[in-house]
């Protein structure tokens, strides 16, 4: 090998193992499909190997590829470790910021604290990621996350705010329907696969007959309309559920379906000015909220 090997091939060989195609890597390395396949004959080229084997099922690494690939993945590793110490220690709130949470939080809570953010701290641009996966903080994914869970993963730091609570809701006519019954007398709307918590779809799958189970729903908000258009009867966090006058909530809280609800970032963001100013507010304005979240508002 006549020339040294710079990052971009290393990025390039990685971008086609993750997504064995020529077309994946090229739309993740924002190029054209000729450009990746030009670079990959020259690459091989120069190292005297070929790094892929063709298959059916798509581009697959030879034993060259295979070491390729590994120092590939230490030294992107690297780079969004050094990224994160830098990002780590900044002293004034400004740059880029990238704050991910569930869709129900999202937008239930985040575009009030979002404004008041951006007005004391008009140097930083957010970037607001709504997901039900959890993005990957050490790999800069995102820099915070409110996450709904009883298990933060031990590489992150922040604090526990509130307990979301969960109730079963259905428009006040229905629930007169329902009456002492139980609540699948109606439809009921569950959870599409890996949608919502799993103790939730444990819930569901104990408690609603089969037969009764009309819809599922990817969405929180969806599952709400549905209720508040008279479908049936869903669970809802009660965040959710109580400020819809529409709707009643049939019986207590489920408090079984308790989760802690947190604010996290990793752990070499947590002096970033950005990010300290950020969880500050995000976390007193949650607080604030805490009664609504953990379902006291309407009992």
């Amino acid at each position: 090998m006549d020339s040294a090997l710079s990052w971009d091939e290393f990025r390039l060989v990685k971008a086609i193992a993750d997504t064995r195609s020529l077309a994946g890597a090229a739309a993740r390395l924002g190029l054209n499909h000729s450009t990746v396949f030009r670079r990959l004959a020259a690459l091989e080229a120069t190292v005297g190997a070929p790094l892929f084997e063709r298959s059916r099922a798509g581009y697959d690494l030879t034993a060259a590829g295979e070491e390729m690939t590994a120092l590939a993945n230490v030294m992107a590793d690297s780079i969004v470790e050094f990224e994160r110490r830098v990002a780590g220690r900044d002293v004034k709130p400004t740059g880029r910021l990238r704050v991910t949470t569930v869709e129900a939080i999202g937008q239930r809570f985040l575009p009030s604290i979002l404004a008041q953010f951006q007005a004391q701290n008009p140097g930083v641009v957010t970037d607001l990621i709504l997901s039900e996966r959890e993005l990957n903080l050490s790999q800069r994914d995102a820099d915070v996350a409110i996450r709904v869970t009883n298990d933060p993963p031990e590489t992150l730091v922040g604090r526990r705010i509130s307990t979301v609570r969960w109730g079963v809701y259905c428009r006040r006519d229905n629930a007169e329907q329902i009456g002492s019954g139980p609540v699948d007398s109606i439809p009921f709307v569950g959870f599409s696969d890996d949608f919502g918590p799993p103790v939730g779809r444990r819930w569901i799958e104990a408690t609603i007959r089969p037969e009764r189970l009309a819809a599922r729903v990817n969405s929180m908000h969806a599952a709400l309309e549905l209720v508040a258009a008279g479908f049936g009867a869903a669970p809802l966090p009660c965040f959710l559920g109580d400020q819809n006058t529409s709707l009643a909530r049939l019986g207590q809280p489920l408090r079984e379906w308790d989760l802690g609800l947190w604010i996290l970032t990793h752990s070499d963001l947590r002096r970033s000015a950005r990010v300290r100013a950020f969880m500050d507010l995000a976390g007193a304005e949650l607080a604030r909220h805490r009664r609504a979240i953990e379902g006291a508002e309407s009992d």
